[in-house]
């Protein structure tokens, strides 16, 4: 196959890293393509842990990696992450990671602006990271972003951030009567890291498009999930980036038509972080042992995950939206020990029936999920490697998931770690 996008179904978390990292062992360059240090990524390697938040999970196999013009990147936390790696015998030195030119950068009043606003929100709060990815996004469409490629010139560095910062102190100060930020205590932060970046300064979309050229195989990396896309997904409560695998070249640099294979991860089940509707949302006590089994974390936040069935309302607009070929289903053996699986097939409002995602965040809180009832099948699936051997009430659920999405299931994934997974097709 040629170049793949790995991209989620669900809200996220749906186990990107740990196929990103196992398909990456087949590929020539990995590409990181939107968000920021909002979204984490989990691997387990040989037994140990592993979490990336911007730096593509390709690293850990030690392919060349690059985060793409679509991302906002944290400079400080990329070099606590480069460190981080280096600590753990993994390369990522300027040989190994490129950063696009045209990246743009989260400076410190963007964090500020973020954490000043969810404050004065209070309850109604959207529940972002306190990262600054949304006011980093913001200047970059205000046409008032610092972007990597002005690191390379120390002149106007300084220039963009006095601007800037003096419509930020301002907002917090007089809007948020939140504390403000010493203009030469911003710029010295930067200027004191910008040596270390600069040799990681690439332009991104070149080095890609001379890869395919030369016949190399791309896997890019998409972080959150499909309906947290800022159009797509259960707006407000979104992520501040286009998640969709459409972006995959915009993000990147890279014409739509070297797009090949579109493979969307999704749980056997379903979570969401944060705020924000979720109609198959469990209360009770099999919601509690999905979560604890699960291991239903926060990779980036630690916050506690919701938990829920599978919904192919969700599945089927993912499987829209991105153009899917094929799909990863993860953490199946998470289900092992329960008696039954529900699946919600669609949403009941007001006595309708709804198959479609809706737009209106009243409309989709109000929805009922419509659920169909498989049996359990009551035994360790983990230890599973070839897909006949899975128990048969695991291969209909399976096959269940692959009628109502209309996309096969090329991957499935037992248990955490690269050998506890089951390849029905081969991707790259």
């Amino acid at each position: 196959m040629g170049n793949t996008v790995i991209i989620g179904t669900q809200w996220g978390d749906e186990g990107k890293g740990k196929v990103v990292d196992l398909l990456s062992e087949h590929a020539d360059f990995v590409v990181r393509f939107q968000g920021g240090n909002n979204a984490g990524h989990t691997m387990v390697v040989n037994g140990k842990e592993i979490i990336s938040h911007l730096i593509p999970s390709g690293i850990i196999q030690q392919k060349n990696c690059f985060i793409g013009n679509g991302v906002v990147v944290d400079p400080f936390v990329l070099l606590e992450e480069i460190d981080y790696l280096t600590e753990n015998n993994i390369d990522a030195s300027p040989e190994m990671l490129k950063i696009s030119d045209r990246a743009h950068i989260i400076m410190p009043y963007h964090k500020r602006l973020d954490a000043a606003r969810e404050e004065k929100k209070g309850d109604d709060k959207i529940g972002t990271t306190g990262r600054g990815i949304g006011p980093c996004y913001e200047d970059k469409a205000t046409r008032r972003g610092i972007r990597f490629a002005d690191l390379l010139d120390t002149d106007l560095l300084k220039e963009k951030i006095e601007t800037n910062l003096e419509e930020k102190n301002f907002y917090l100060e007089n809007y948020h009567q939140a504390e403000t930020l010493d203009l030469q205590e911003v710029i010295d932060q930067v200027l004191e890291i910008k040596d270390r970046l600069i040799p990681y300064i690439a332009d991104v979309s070149v080095i890609l498009f001379d890869g395919i050229t030369s016949g190399k195989k791309l896997l890019f990396e998409g972080a959150q999930g499909t309906h947290l896309d800022i159009e797509h997904g259960t707006y407000p409560f979104v992520t501040s980036s286009n998640v969709v695998a459409g972006n995959a070249a915009c993000g990147s640099g890279v014409g739509p038509v070297n797009l090949n294979e579109i493979i969307g991860i999704c749980k056997a089940y379903t979570t969401r972080v944060g705020a924000g509707p979720f109609p198959t949302e469990l209360f009770d006590a099999i919601g509690d042992q999905i979560q604890k089994t699960g291991a239903e974390f926060g990779a980036t936040t630690g916050r506690r995950r919701r938990c829920g069935w599978l919904d192919m309302v969700v599945l089927r607009n993912a499987a829209r939206l991105n153009s899917l070929t094929g799909i990863a289903l993860t953490k199946l053996d998470v289900l092992d020990d329960l008696d039954e699986i529900k699946i919600c097939t669609g949403y009941e409002y007001k006595g309708k029936s709804i198959n479609d995602f809706p737009a209106q965040i009243s409309v989709l809180s109000q929805c009922t999920p419509v659920y169909e009832t498989h049996p359990g099948w009551k035994q360790d699936t983990s230890g599973i490697r070839n897909y006949d051997d899975l128990p048969e009430n695991t291969r209909k659920y399976i096959a269940r998931i692959e009628e109502l999405s209309n996309v096969k299931i090329k991957i499935v994934s037992v248990g955490p770690g690269r050998e506890a997974t089951i390849i029905r097709e081969q991707i790259l």
